[in-house]
């Protein structure tokens, strides 16, 4: 089929599959049916049900991946109406950063070595908190699969989606600075989408924290590998 080869499959595809993982999360309202997680079950699951290339379907796949560039950059908004709040919190809220990205580099590599896992697998695991484009980049640099690491660092961000809330609960954090921090530093944009659900304060310090710790991973990363291997 012509419809096939045009970029128009891959969007159309990946669209009704996300509406689709919407429609039964906001019915069953469970978190752990998140739309994403149930929309790349039913596009994986169509690709191999219809024996159908990965290649011919991320022709409109990468159209989507484009604009996670610009729908990051756009998280600066909500930063910008809390700017005054970040003032009043700024040490802590980079302090906070740092030791996050810390934590979520040395301790895959720490448990990577513990559980006797292969050095490229523990390489494709250490950049996983920061976004996909960076995270894939900075695999690659510290010589991890850039394919793996994304993988990862999306199932990262969906687990940090559905389980954060409940994790600050559990801990009883309750400051919204606090929060907001916690979900960017460990689950990036996805984290992020949920952050903003819970208030305009935890989207907007979730929203700096996916930046900073982009940032910072480029340089903890490869430092903390070369270090701890």
């Amino acid at each position: 089929m012509e419809f096939l080869d045009t970029p128009i499959f891959g969007l159309l595809l990946s669209i009704l599959a996300f509406e689709v993982g919407l429609f039964i999360n906001k019915k069953t309202k469970l978190p752990i049916l998140n739309p994403l997680i149930i929309g790349i079950g039913l596009i994986i699951g169509f690709l191999l049900a219809f024996d159908i290339d990965y290649e011919v379907y991320n022709k409109g796949g990468s159209v989507i991946s484009f604009f996670l560039g610009p729908a990051t950059v756009s998280l600066a908004i909500p930063l910008y109406k809390q700017i005054e709040k970040l003032k009043e919190n700024g040490v802590p809220v980079i302090v906070g950063i740092l030791a996050g990205c810390i934590v979520a580099v040395g301790i895959v590599i720490y448990l990577g070595k513990i559980f006797g896992l292969d050095e490229v697998l523990i390489l494709s695991l250490a950049p996983k908190s920061a976004t996909a484009a960076i995270s894939s980049e900075i695999s690659k640099q510290i010589g991890g699969l850039p394919s793996l690491t994304v993988a990862v660092t999306v199932l990262t961000g969906i687990t940090g989606n559905v389980l954060g809330p409940y994790i600050c609960k559990l801990f009883k954090i309750k400051d919204e600075v606090a929060v907001g921090i916690g979900m960017g530093t460990a689950s990036h944009a996805i984290g992020t989408a949920k952050a903003m659900e819970l208030g305009e304060v935890q989207g907007a310090m979730s929203s700096l924290a996916i930046s900073v710790t982009a940032l910072l991973t480029v340089f903890i990363a490869p430092l903390l590998v070369k270090i701890l291997l």
